[in-house]
């Protein structure tokens, strides 16, 4: 039942994705735009945590 439930789940938001895009591109866009920000952003932030472990946490 809880596999029936994901399924359902992932299909109402490809069909709420595809909706957003079809009927506001730009607004998608922007969407796109944050989310990538966001994984910079987290990926500089383990860099950063990574090079201050490296140099002994000084």
């Amino acid at each position: 039942m809880a596999v029936n439930a994901k399924k359902i789940a992932v299909y109402i938001l490809v069909v709420f994705v595809l909706y957003l895009i079809i009927t506001d591109p730009e607004t998608a866009a922007d969407y796109v735009q944050i989310g990538f920000e966001g994984i910079s952003d987290a990926a500089k932030a383990v860099g950063d945590f990574m090079t201050w472990l490296a140099n002994g946490g000084k």
